[in-house]
């Protein structure tokens, strides 16, 4: 897979047989072609001649649309983990089943350790030595004082890392500043942190949290919360954060007044909606109390978007095993977004919110060639967005249905 990043850098690209989804809100090309050269879209219609050196992909009736953007992941698991030690052929696969295989041209890394991890992993990445997304990553999260989650500690302890509780202002600001200053591309903020086995909720106190989203905003970097509760909510909105990385369904409904509150703040929202349905039946609740929880939720979210919330499309992969993408999209469709909706939280509204809206999220002329080939369409259903038939990062075939039958240079990589 390595041999095609970099060869496919220096040919042509092209997609044929193809339905395009230019953008979240345009009309679909049909029968139509995306060429790319040099990692960027070079043209997109239904009349592209083919230079003699382009490599061809037959989308075979399918559905082109950008790259998508995963919003909340952690590269957490090993092999990822090891990022500087690990061999490549193993980060590949990890990547593939995780992210590319998925769709997933950019990935926001929103907590992992230990701290510095995810940078590394980044660099291999970005040299060519491992194939895999854009990566982001806001590197070590802050826990409030006495807050450090409890399905946490026992990672923590294993890696035998400091803690990641801040005490007083002052250290909070410190400690974002530097990791800021080594990388960082935005924080995460532990705002309600779940503690002793999951019987209760710690929330950061508002000046700590304000200390950090000031120093974040100073290098105009993004600042995610994970609320919990409800009281961790008016924690956020009154620190400024920018992105809460979970709805609050233990907390009951979002009513209107809330929902417009969290818009006119410009804060976005990950929802997650299949993480509860995992996170609730680990504690082995009866499917009543599941299916309550996953409805307040897929409420929140409805409540949030009929309001004219920023969505963002995350999975919490890395914290749990929830490779699978399909379920999130049905639950999100459950809450109303229809498949237009859907295809934005994926790509323009994460590219705009980041800051690479110029370049990230449209199949346009000039833009990055992060593209994903579906074999079905969202518009008859928005679970197709799950069916990914190939996917092209940077003008790179990285993941394809048939890349068993693509050959690779390196020695152990696998198809699927």
């Amino acid at each position: 897979m390595a041999a095609l990043a970099g060869g496919a850098r220096a040919e042509a690209l092209a997609i044929v047989n193809a339905r395009i989804y230019p953008d979240p809100q345009a009309a679909a090309i049909d029968a139509g072609t995306v060429l790319v050269r040099d990692g960027r879209i070079v043209e997109v219609g239904t009349s592209v001649t083919l230079p003699d050196d382009a490599r061809v992909v037959d989308a075979d009736g399918g559905v082109v649309t950008a790259g998508f953007w995963n919003s909340h992941a952690h590269v957490l698991p090993l092999p990822l983990r090891e990022a500087e030690t690990r061999s490549a052929a193993k980060l590949d696969f990890a990547l593939r089943r995780m992210f590319t295989g998925k769709g997933f041209t950019t990935v926001f890394d929103i907590a992992s350790f230990p701290s510095g991890n995810a940078a590394a992993l980044r660099r291999r990445i970005e040299d060519g030595e491992v194939t895999g997304p854009a990566l982001l990553t806001v590197d070590a999260p802050f826990f409030p004082d006495g807050g450090t989650p409890s399905y946490v500690q026992d990672l923590l302890d294993t890696l035998q890392v400091p803690s990641a509780e801040v005490a007083t202002a002052e250290a909070a600001r410190a400690r974002a500043r530097d990791q800021l200053e080594h990388g960082a591309d935005g924080v995460k903020l532990f705002i309600g942190a779940i503690v002793d086995d999951g019987k209760g909720v710690v929330v950061m106190d508002a000046t700590i949290a304000k200390a950090v989203v000031d120093e974040a905003h100073r290098r105009h970097k993004p600042v995610f919360a994970h609320p919990t509760t409800l009281a961790g909510v008016e924690v956020a909105l009154e620190a400024g954060v920018d992105v809460l990385a979970h709805t609050t369904p233990t907390g009951g409904p979002w009513n209107d007044v809330l929902a417009k509150r969290l818009v006119e703040a410009d804060i976005a929202l990950t929802p997650t909606l299949a993480l509860f349905e995992i996170e609730v039946r680990k504690d082995q609740a009866p499917e009543s109390v599941v299916a309550q929880v996953v409805s307040v939720a897929r409420q929140q979210l409805r409540a949030f978007h009929q309001a004219g919330g920023q969505v963002l499309f995350g999975t919490d992969v890395g914290y749990v095993d929830l490779f699978e993408t399909r379920r999130e999209f049905e639950l999100m469709a459950d809450a109303d977004m229809d498949w237009r909706a859907i295809l934005a939280s994926l790509t323009t509204t994460p590219a705009r919110r980041f800051g690479q809206g110029d370049r990230k999220g449209r199949v346009w002329a000039g833009m990055d060639a992060d593209l994903v080939v579906l074999a079905s369409d969202p518009a008859d259903d928005p679970t197709a967005f799950a069916d990914v038939r190939h996917t092209v990062r940077g003008g790179a075939l990285v993941h394809s249905a048939r890349m068993a039958a693509v050959p690779s240079s390196r020695p152990g990589v696998a198809g699927p």
